[in-house]
């Protein structure tokens, strides 16, 4: 099928390859010809949407964990005809059909702002999970080139992930090429680590903390609730087809509540005791940036500016330490540096310029 390439992971090694697709029965053959790699055969049927990015589309392997397969642009039709496509909308929405599943929607929601106008943690569990990764993966392209990609720094990130998030509740923990000293949960359960977080951290297990309380915001929908809150229904009913622009210009300059600061801690916290990632590095790091507020970057938005600090929070990672505890790194110190270096490493991602989020 020509030369369309594909970009590819085995779910077995953190290798990205560049591939060529070939039809064989009712599936197809991966190959990299510059390495002489080859892939074992797969049907189409095993094929998985696994979203969509402005032009770039992933798929995965129903029976392999991690398996992707990927392309930017058009594919050509004798491909693009065996491809599955995604809900459009979500299961029950499509089987209804939009509209009538909009006016429904519409109809309950106005019950509910009508009993609740000032509960939108009432509303953000009721607005289907379709609807809100929908909204999210629309964010995503948001960053642009932004993500940054290298084989050792992706399976550090990965090894990270896998202490903190080991169930996966989070649909995507990635690396942004973002000086910010930042990092946001966007709806659907997408986390979204700045590289300036990375940079101002001195060692992994401070990052760990940070990931855990993402974690936390995931797990609560809070980003979903914060919207809601900040812009009213018109972010359940205008979705992924709204102004996904000024959406993600909330979720940037949203602060959460006391109450969700609190819960998202207490799940940073329960991660880090399950992973042995000891919390007192958390509570230093949040002394370190809780004292710089007298430069630019403090007035830049920072991960402070969302996630407002307080001697009580640092005090609660502090007492969280158990004495006696086998705390280990939460990642080696080589992992550490492909994980700091990795935005510096990509020579293919987006430059930031202060522009275009």
């Amino acid at each position: 099928m020509s030369d369309f390439r594909f970009w590819h992971y085995d779910g077995v090694t953190a290798v990205r390859r560049s591939v060529l697709l070939h039809p064989a029965g009712a599936g197809f053959v991966l190959e990299e010809p510059e390495s002489g790699w080859i892939g074992a055969p797969t049907d189409w049927s095993d094929l998985t949407v696994v979203g969509t990015e402005g032009s770039r589309s992933a798929y995965g392997h129903s029976a392999i964990p991690g398996w992707r397969m990927g392309f930017s642009g058009e594919a050509s039709p004798q491909i693009a005809a065996h491809l599955p496509r995604g809900e459009r909308y979500g299961r029950w929405i499509d089987r209804f059909g939009f509209w009538q599943a909009a006016g429904a929607f519409t109809l309950v929601a106005a019950l509910i702002v009508w009993g609740a106008l000032e509960a939108p943690g009432v509303i953000a569990p009721l607005v289907p999970q379709s609807w809100e990764n929908r909204m999210g993966d629309a964010m995503v392209g948001d960053f642009g080139g932004r993500f940054c990609h290298t084989p050792a720094g992706d399976a550090a990130l990965q090894a990270l992930v896998a202490q903190i998030d080991p169930h996966r509740e989070a649909r995507q923990v990635a690396l942004a090429n973002i000086p910010m000293v930042n990092a946001v949960t966007l709806p659907g359960g997408r986390i979204i680590l700045f590289d300036g977080l990375l940079q101002q951290a001195g060692s992994p297990d401070e990052v760990a903390g940070v990931l855990g309380h993402e974690l936390g915001h995931v797990r609560h929908r809070d980003t979903m609730t914060g919207l809601i809150r900040q812009l009213g229904l018109s972010v359940v009913l205008g979705g992924a087809g709204g102004n996904v622009g000024g959406y993600l210009n909330g979720v940037l300059a949203m602060s959460y509540g006391r109450d969700a600061e609190s819960a998202a801690d207490g799940v940073a916290i329960d991660r880090m005791g399950e992973a042995r990632v000891s919390p007192a590095a958390t509570a230093a790091f949040f002394e370190r940036l809780g004292g710089k507020d007298d430069g630019t970057e403090a007035r830049a938005m920072t991960w402070l500016s969302s996630h407002p600090l307080s001697a009580d929070r640092r005090r609660r990672f502090a007492a969280a330490v158990k004495p006696g505890v086998p705390y280990r790194p939460a990642l080696s110190q080589a992992q550490w540096q492909a994980l700091r270096g990795s935005c510096a490493a990509d020579p293919d991602v987006a430059k930031f310029w202060g522009r275009g989020l």
